[in-house]
């Protein structure tokens, strides 16, 4: 019995469908509702990578996923490295590749959570680098760590402030490679009021001081990047909806 080769149609049901996602605002807006509601719960504290805290949720974690495979980076730069369990997660997925690095970067890497990177079996692919994600002596750091030629993605998770994650969107856009990704993650927070903002943060944010409001000021000055809308369209029930951009051809 001879089974047809399904996979493009597949494939193109997959994009119609994530597109017709990111159209629906109704279950945008109750996906807003329910990641309110398990805020209450620490939601997006309660999962590990290969035994370490991500403090991601899951849908994100899968985009990223399929961004890394795609692309194939040599080098992923993250901002904000917390408890470690998303640049160990990357570095994973480069180790599964056979090659490249993550450049974990942090104004304060605490010292338990450096022993738990540090000791993790995919330390190996690992760069941490302390100091402020836009300050020069930081990007100096960075930059020495790019190897000649290699494609590079970044994900800025740090500070949330709109002037912050802009004078990131500024300082690393450039490092971006033809093809690869910028994420700017949490842009969830862009869709809140104050009354609705999760609370249970050491700053609160909500629409107007956040990483989407920099995003969108961030694309409006540049045309070197362009949205994904079939990536993002899906990215319901996430932290970081429309936050996936992809670098032009220069």
């Amino acid at each position: 019995m001879t089974t047809q080769d399904d996979r493009l149609e597949f494939e193109a049901h997959k994009r119609k469908q994530a597109l017709a996602l990111g159209e629906d605002k109704a279950v945008f807006a109750q996906s807003l509702d329910m990641l309110t509601a398990l805020d209450r719960y620490d939601y997006s504290y309660l999962w590990s990578w290969m035994g370490v805290p991500i403090i991601q949720m899951p849908a994100d974690i899968m985009a990223t996923q399929e961004v890394i495979w795609e692309t194939k980076p040599d080098v992923i730069i993250e901002t904000g490295v917390a408890r470690g369990g998303s640049v160990l997660f990357m570095a994973s997925l480069l180790e599964v590749m056979g090659k490249g690095k993550v450049i974990g970067v942090d104004i304060d890497i605490r010292a338990h959570n450096r022993e738990a990177i540090e000791s993790h079996p995919m330390s190996k692919r690992v760069v941490l680098i302390e100091g402020g994600s836009a300050d020069e002596d930081t990007l100096t750091k960075v930059r020495a760590e790019i190897p000649p030629g290699a494609r590079v993605m970044v994900v800025l998770d740090s500070d949330h402030s709109r002037d912050h994650v802009l004078a990131e969107c500024r300082a690393y856009g450039d490092l971006v490679t033809e093809g690869c990704y910028l994420v700017v993650a949490d842009t969830l927070v862009g869709h809140v009021s104050e009354e609705n903002a999760p609370k249970k943060r050491s700053k609160l944010w909500f629409a107007g001081n956040e990483p989407l409001s920099a995003l969108r000021d961030y694309m409006a000055e540049t045309d070197a990047f362009e949205v994904n809308e079939v990536l993002n369209g899906k990215l319901v029930l996430s932290s970081s909806p429309g936050g996936y951009i992809r670098r032009k051809s220069r």
